[in-house]
């Protein structure tokens, strides 16, 4: 099972994982985050990021999900790159958690891919229409 780390800010990602928590039905096995405030020094929050990592991976790696490309969180996160074991992703979502760990029995580099689908699939205008039951027709 491959496991999944948010690094992001502040409570974010403790929100996203309570988020698929109840779309899933319960809390996933071998998902943490860690939140990062403006008071955090990164450096500090890396070796923390690391230990996770080392406690998520049972040898079929970790996934870890960032904010938003850029800034502090992610640039933490990417410190945590390790080819094909750690894979970093950008634009964390609901729809790319839940992809994620609805997938995360197959290999890393597919998990990948499913979380990048669910991200960008998961991007979609609303528009109500006479068939949209969102209108009330």
């Amino acid at each position: 099972m491959v496991g999944i780390l948010i690094v992001s800010h502040g409570a974010f990602g403790e929100a996203l994982i309570h988020c698929a928590s109840h779309v899933l039905g319960k809390r996933p096995l071998r998902v943490r985050q860690v939140g990062v405030t403006v008071h955090d020094d990164p450096d500090l929050i890396l070796p923390v990021a690391q230990e996770l990592v080392k406690q998520l991976d049972e040898g079929q790696g970790v996934l870890v999900l960032t904010d938003m490309m850029g800034a502090t969180p992610s640039n933490i996160a990417t410190r945590l790159y390790v080819p094909g074991k750690v894979e970093v992703l950008s634009g964390a979502s609901l729809p790319m958690l839940v992809r994620a760990l609805t997938y995360r029995n197959e290999d890393l580099s597919t998990v990948v891919a499913k979380a990048m689908s669910g991200g960008h699939d998961g991007i979609v205008h609303l528009v109500p229409s006479e068939s949209n039951a969102a209108t009330g027709s």
